[in-house]
């Protein structure tokens, strides 16, 4: 479980500079150059991420039951992630009603994604690492919103292709996950 916390510290961390200490994340910018700074910052997210991987996979060797979960929230779950999956892939696609409305639909899908899996699933590494990612999204979104409103920030104008082209995407990821990659990657099948 260790080894899962330091890499929760290390990638949400990183993540959190602008949350806690933007001037200071300026400063070391305006310091270092900035591809210097984005150099430091992916090797940092990216140990975080090894390390936060190798630990749930360690922890999952050694699983501590909190709760069992009802069956039907593993389906309201997938649910979710479809939800997820298409907010993650509105961040990316121009001119989409999703980005225009909700303004950080990325980190709404950290929310979604986390809060769903937090449902579905009952054991102690699975409360460590997705309630640390929920507990970091709505903070970052609150954040993100007051800086929004402080710096009178505009977003573009949502177009119905935006929209079907967000929902298409966001849908066929969601689709490949279920169907085989979360299988692969976590070792896991969703709809088992």
């Amino acid at each position: 479980m260790l080894v899962l916390i330091l890499g929760l510290v290390l990638f949400l961390g990183i993540h959190s500079l602008r949350i806690f200490a933007d001037d200071w994340r300026g400063r070391r910018i305006a310091r270092m150059g900035l591809m210097r700074w984005k150099v430091l910052y992916a090797a940092v997210a990216i140990a975080g991420f090894v390390l936060l991987c190798w630990g749930f996979g360690l922890a999952r060797q050694q699983p501590v039951l909190l709760y069992v979960p009802p069956l039907w929230l593993r389906h309201l779950n997938a649910l979710f992630t479809l939800v997820a999956f298409v907010l993650f892939i509105a961040a990316r696609v121009p001119r989409n009603h999703f980005k225009a409305k909700l303004h950080h639909p990325q980190v709404l899908a950290v929310k979604v994604w986390a809060f769903g899996h937090l449902l579905a699933t009952g054991m102690l590494h699975d409360m460590v690492l997705f309630g640390a990612f929920l507990l970091w999204a709505v903070v970052l979104f609150a954040v993100s919103r007051r800086r929004d409103r402080r710096e009178a920030a505009v977003y573009a104008a949502g177009t119905v292709q935006g929209d079907v082209l967000t929902v298409v995407i966001g849908g066929a990821l969601w689709l490949a996950f279920v169907l085989w990659l979360h299988l692969w990657l976590i070792g896991v099948s969703p709809m088992a």
